[in-house]
């Protein structure tokens, strides 16, 4: 049996100015440090093999917080988990794209990378994960909408009826190609 734990990155200034981030590459703030090292203080009492991030920083940093609590040195980032660029809305709140844009901006062309695109990278990544650790405990730091939309495949059933908040923890056990939600969107560690 593998486990593999979905985590968000922690909060950056642009979550909290509700700025579409994408692949632009933003900073953790000081919280989003806080929070991972909370995140770390409680993933410490379970044994884990290794670390993937996406190589943006908020991811990376996220990651790396985590392995210096659990003693990880295996870190390794892969481009795949990157979160979903969002081309010319990258930077701009929500009033913003209605104002430039109108209530439709969704289904203009943007440059936004599109579903298929995300599901594709995403399950690639995973499928290679699978058969390089077969039987491990592995944690992958990513973004919130690359996440959701690995869920919807992994886990169609999975009600997704709130944001992912920063470093909530999704984990699954995989037996058999079989991938089953044990958690979703917690964060315990955070209260």
């Amino acid at each position: 049996m593998t486990r593999i734990a979905l985590i968000r990155h922690g909060s950056t200034a642009w979550n909290k100015e509700g700025k579409m981030q994408g692949s632009t590459d933003i900073p953790l703030d000081d919280e989003g440090l806080e929070q991972a090292r909370k995140l770390g203080i409680r993933l410490s009492d379970e044994p884990w093999d290794i670390i993937y991030t996406s190589q943006l920083s908020r991811a990376k940093k996220t990651g790396e917080i985590i392995a210096a609590s659990l003693g990880i040195d295996d870190i390794r980032e892969d481009k795949r988990l990157m979160e979903v660029s969002g081309g010319l809305t990258e930077g701009t709140t929500e009033a913003e794209r209605l104002v430039k844009w109108g209530s439709g901006w969704r289904q203009l062309e943007l440059g936004m990378e599109t579903e298929q695109t995300v599901l594709t990278r995403g399950m690639s990544f995973l499928d290679d994960l699978i058969i390089a650790h077969a039987g491990k405990r592995i944690i992958l730091v990513s973004h919130g909408s690359f996440i959701r939309h690995l869920l919807k495949q992994l886990a169609p059933s999975l009600v997704q009826d709130a944001t992912l908040k920063n470093t909530s923890v999704t984990r699954f056990t995989v037996n058999d190609d079989k991938w089953e939600c044990e958690l979703y969107n917690c964060t315990a560690h955070l209260v």
